[in-house]
């Protein structure tokens, strides 16, 4: 039996390949050139109302919106006016030293809280807040602290001699004052 030659390049297939390629980058340059064109359609339609003399619509309506601004001023902002109930207050001791019977000498700071919220005070201005601190063993010792920028507090420290180690001492607020006023 005799083998018939075997051919020296590979069998065609039997259908030719789809052009999927050829379709795909055809939907590309498409779509691309749809969206060139609607840039430079878009670009001639805004020169040219930009030549007209008339204010386009948006600053028309912009204009209007600053000629009410400008008729009308802002408000100024309120603060709450301040008073001794607004805070509470309580001492820190820094310093202690005791004599045994002859009492203690000590240094105490103010620590202050706010009862409110902080963007009821004035950041502009300055509060004078006067305390009294008594169970000093001489009486009652009045100190005034400064609130400036809702937040910084300026004060002395107050030295004070109790007439024991177990004498209380407390602190009370009196008054608060806008410095100038």
């Amino acid at each position: 039996m005799d083998t018939p030659a075997q051919p020296g390049f590979p069998p065609l297939p039997s259908e030719p390949p789809e052009p999927t390629k050829n379709r795909t980058n055809a939907i590309i340059l498409g779509s691309a050139a749809a969206i060139i064109a609607a840039v430079v359609a878009t670009g001639v339609i805004v020169v040219q109302s930009n030549n007209d003399d008339s204010p386009p619509p948006a600053t028309a309506a912009t204009n209007a919106l600053a000629d009410t601004a400008a008729a009308e001023p802002e408000p100024e902002p309120t603060y709450s006016e301040l008073a001794a109930g607004s805070f509470t207050i309580k001492l820190r001791t820094t310093e202690r030293q005791c004599f045994g019977s002859a009492g203690c000498n000590m240094t105490v700071e103010p620590r202050l809280s706010y009862l409110g919220l902080t963007e009821d005070i004035d950041p502009d201005a300055i509060y004078e807040i006067t305390y009294e601190i008594r169970g000093s063993e001489s009486g009652p010792v009045i100190e005034t602290a400064e609130l400036s920028d809702r937040s910084s507090l300026n004060f002395t420290p107050t030295v004070l001699s109790t007439a024991s180690a177990s004498s209380k001492v407390s602190v009370e607020i009196t008054d608060v004052t806008v410095q100038g006023q």
